[in-house]
């Protein structure tokens, strides 16, 4: 399986240290996220799902446990709107230049605010989609935000 997605592209030209970990996709899986965490023997508490939104009819990405749903709300709040509501996702597909279901929150083909739940900051290191289904990247949470330009907040609601 080739690797080289935008997402692990951003981190090799950021010098990010990184591990990739794929797994074989199932197309049946109704979760990605849970897929992902059953597959790599991970909890779901420490993969992280990528969600495009909008808030106040800008695009936004958001960053939350695969355990938990987005609080919409508050992650409005995190970047100064007062409400947010989950993009189509043909829209999240366009803005972001990934397929639903591997879209990362690196290498976006648009620039999109990013905001990553407070509980990331929990972990030595966490999951995300490097940007492909059946591949996720590891890496510590404090790199994740950097290089994603994130806002860290509370936005998980379990």
């Amino acid at each position: 399986m080739a690797t080289g997605t935008p997402a692990t592209a951003l981190l090799t030209r950021a010098e990010i240290p990184f591990t990739l970990h794929p797994y074989e996709h199932d197309p049946r899986a109704e979760g990605y996220g849970v897929e992902a965490a059953a597959a790599l023997g991970v909890e779901p508490t420490r993969i992280f799902k990528t969600l495009i939104a909008t808030v106040e009819g800008r695009l936004a990405c958001a960053v939350v446990p695969v355990a938990a749903r987005l609080d919409l709300k508050g992650f409005a709040a995190a970047l100064g709107g007062k409400r947010a509501e989950l993009a189509a996702p043909a829209a999240a597909a366009r803005a972001t230049g990934y397929v639903v279901g591997g879209i990362s929150p690196l290498g976006h083909r648009s620039r999109l605010p990013v905001v990553v739940d407070a509980s990331a900051q929990d972990f030595p290191t966490v999951y995300v989609s490097a940007g492909r289904r059946g591949l996720q990247v590891q890496l510590a949470p404090g790199d994740l935000v950097r290089v994603a330009g994130a806002v860290v907040a509370p936005i998980a609601a379990y």
